[in-house]
């Protein structure tokens, strides 16, 4: 039986991948991805899937060495967040992209929705069998949520945004599941454009939200952000559709709240829940302090109790160098013990 420790570590997902696994310069050079974007890698297709349990087992032990208590498998196999699983699905015309205006306000190459969104099946039932197998902390699978890929596509088949999310939500829904028998613990939706797009993830998306959680056992996790730091250096002090996340059926919200210096007091909007508090800059190119962890978890735990706390980093730690991650990795272990010991009174 796993046991997790009182304010638990984890991270959000994406962990980086080595240099000799993708092109750094390529990677970073460009807006994440939402068609394929086969330049990234540096080995060629027959040996990719190798390489990419090789880094995936990297990441996996970086988290361990660091003294992280959730760890994910780094993400190691994708080329973005979202489109590993995105571009799996019937009804997407890979070969015909269209352009949309990204959330950074730039054209960015989507792919065409020109049919009804199916499964065709698992797509990352490995990759949790391949984390669960190589790890004996809790694991983390993190999936692109359905309301976020239906802003990456240029919708040309369902006529009605609401249809579209939905769609996606039951592809997310059938993979959550699929993923759950692989034998992760946690399942986390990656929500970004909820942020973007606030009265729209208000009218429809949180429907398709919780959709695509219905009857998902264990710990489900709903992830919002403002966008990746290595894009976006400027963010906002407030979330908008932070507080209507209140009645979505995730157990956990995760945040990102040490880049934009978020204003916590909004965390009393969310009863209930249990917060993945993000207290690493990954805007800073300083590695933290255990101390500076340890007093943003602090200012975390005056409108959140310690029981419903989990320290992360913000979001977007595939464009760190590896060397910069591991250590704030491990500055988020010795806070998250620092502070531990004060409440334990030890």
């Amino acid at each position: 039986m796993k046991t997790l420790p009182l304010l638990p570590t984890t991270v959000v997902g994406s962990y980086p991948q080595p240099d000799w696994l993708v092109n750094r310069d390529v990677l970073t050079g460009r807006l994440p991805p939402r068609t394929r974007a086969r330049e990234i890698w540096r080995v060629a297709e027959p040996m990719l899937e190798g390489a990419q349990d090789d880094a995936t087992i990297l990441a996996i032990r970086d988290m361990e060495r660091a003294g992280i208590d959730i760890v994910t498998d780094g993400e190691a196999r994708r080329e973005s967040y979202s489109n590993r699983f995105a571009l799996a699905l019937d009804g997407v015309d890979l070969d015909n992209p269209a352009e949309v205006v990204g959330r950074t306000g730039k054209l960015t190459t989507v792919p065409r929705i020109t049919g009804p969104i199916r499964r065709r099946g698992a797509v990352e039932a490995r990759d949790a069998a391949f984390l669960a197998a190589n790890t004996d902390r809790m694991t983390k699978i993190t999936l692109p949520g359905p309301y976020t890929m239906s802003r990456q596509a240029k919708d040309e088949y369902y006529g009605d945004p609401a249809a579209l999310a939905m769609a996606y939500a039951e592809a997310v829904n059938a993979e959550a599941h699929d993923l759950k028998r692989a034998g992760v613990d946690i399942i986390q939706l990656d929500e970004p454009w909820m942020e973007q797009f606030p009265e729209e993830a208000r009218q429809y998306g949180l429907t398709a939200l919780n959709r695509a959680l219905d009857g998902i056992a264990g710990t489900t996790i709903v992830h919002v952000c403002f966008g990746y730091a290595h894009v976006v250096p400027d963010k906002p002090h407030a979330y908008a559709i932070l507080p209507h996340l209140a009645g979505c059926i995730a157990q956990q919200i995760s945040i990102e709240a040490a880049q934009p210096d978020l204003d916590l007091a909004v965390l009393r909007e969310l009863p209930g829940k249990t917060i993945l508090l993000g207290v690493l800059n990954l805007g800073s190119a300083e590695v933290e302090t255990a101390a500076l962890v340890a007093a943003r978890i602090r200012r975390g735990l005056e409108h959140v109790p310690a029981d419903r706390l989990v320290p992360a980093p913000d979001c977007g730690m595939k464009y760190l160098p590896r060397d910069r991650a591991f250590g704030k990795l491990c500055a988020l272990a010795e806070g998250a013990a620092i502070v531990r010991r004060e409440l334990e009174g030890s």
